[in-house]
């Protein structure tokens, strides 16, 4: 097999993790862009937000820099402050507790489920406090959350939802699309997602008090667009109520994340088709459990993990080793958050985070993306097979 343009370097690798697709279409829209004499907070961000509503089926989108700050600006919404107490999976990128330390707030690292490793709506009881205000959901690899379990607890006992839809565009729980279970559903645009603004992110929501505070906390608070200030009366003349944050996505990245927008569906039953592959040909493999794909429709497939059991005969660290010297790359997602060292001195929990710990341990990404090759695959899946008892 032919080596391949890797982004990391050394090895050389023959399957990479990932490869962002960008097509000529949306090189063509990028340069079509940059001939605008409005380069940031203009009609394209306008128009890709009222597109991503649409896909969503949501009343409002509004378009920020990146995922994170697609949650810490929710976050910032909802009031959430020094004192509150916010819960999230203990297995999730540190973005997502990253924001809730921005707002002056304790992320409570809940534990997750061993089947799909979304957060445990049980584990949500065990954690639940005075202080807590909020839970931030996590729609690991694409796969949509229990959300109603998790919405009947935020009922009774007054929370605020956030969904973190970072994996989960094109994901859907009982025909609904995520995001739209909770107050607001957050996205990621960032290069290995489903679809790439290079750095970008979204928020969708049905509140228009929670729109209108994101689009003002948006652009430093400031209270009216930059095209208001323009077209009429005096552009300098505009109030700052509350402290805001520079994260506007600008045109350049709104016209690619429209272009991305219209092969999305494509690009998703590229991965399904992929996933569906590797299960036929893994799920006899002694010592790999694949991933439970019972609700493979409704899901974005933004991962592919497996675990490695006791059976398969080297750990998964071994295995992730032997598998990069074959020329094929790998990740794991993630280290439990407890485990950081910032996060062990103001994150906290109030039980054992006994499967996030269990599966840390045994979890392998394998190689996803659109326009993977079934020759890939095989020699994904040959190398795999080479290394099991």
């Amino acid at each position: 097999m032919k080596e391949k343009r890797d982004a990391f370097g050394s090895p050389k690798i023959k399957v990479p993790f990932f490869i962002p697709h960008i097509s000529k279409q949306d090189i063509k829209q990028i340069q079509n862009t940059l001939k605008s004499p409005l380069l940031t907070d203009g009609p394209i961000l306008r128009e890709f937000e009222k597109k991503f509503a649409k896909m969503t089926n949501s009343k409002y989108a509004i378009g920020v820099s990146n995922g994170t700050a697609a949650l810490h600006l929710t976050l910032r919404s909802l009031g959430i402050k020094t004192g509150d107490e916010v819960l999230i999976p203990d297995m999730t990128f540190v973005a997502t507790a990253s924001s809730v330390t921005l707002t002056g707030a304790t992320p409570v690292f809940v534990d997750v489920n061993e089947n799909d490793m979304n957060i445990s709506s049980e584990s949500i009881l065990k954690n639940l406090t005075k202080k807590t205000k909020a839970i931030i959901p996590v729609h690991f690899a694409g796969k949509a959350c229990q959300m109603i379990d998790i919405m009947k607890i935020a009922r009774k006992y007054n929370l605020a939802v956030i969904e973190d839809c970072a994996h989960g565009i094109g994901s859907k729980f009982n025909g609904i699309h995520v995001g739209n279970f909770g107050i607001a559903g957050c996205f990621s645009f960032y290069p290995t997602k489903n679809i790439t603004t290079i750095e970008g992110g979204m928020v969708i929501t049905n509140s228009k008090k929670i729109a209108k505070s994101i689009m003002i906390l948006r652009n430093h608070g400031i209270t009216r667009t930059l095209q208001q200030r323009y077209r009429t009366g005096k552009p300098w003349d505009y109030d700052v109520r509350n402290l805001g944050y520079n994260y506007r996505l600008d045109e350049v990245r709104s016209a690619l994340g429209i272009s991305q927008l219209k092969y999305l569906k494509k690009l998703n039953e590229l991965r399904k088709k992929a996933v569906k592959y590797y299960n036929s040909k893994l799920t006899q493999v002694k010592g790999i459990k694949t991933p439970n794909t019972s609700k493979i429709l409704e899901d974005s497939h933004h991962l592919y993990i497996i675990q490695i059991t006791n059976e398969y005969g080297i750990s998964r660290n071994e295995l992730f080793k032997r598998l990069l010297k074959d020329g094929i790359r790998t990740s794991v997602h993630y280290k439990p958050l407890h485990e950081y060292t910032a996060f062990k001195k103001i994150g906290k929990t109030y039980e054992k985070l006994t499967n996030s710990k269990k599966l840390y341990k045994n979890i392998l990404s394998l190689p996803l993306y659109p326009h993977i090759s079934k020759n890939e695959i095989n020699y994904v899946i040959k190398s795999l097979i080479k290394y099991s008892r």
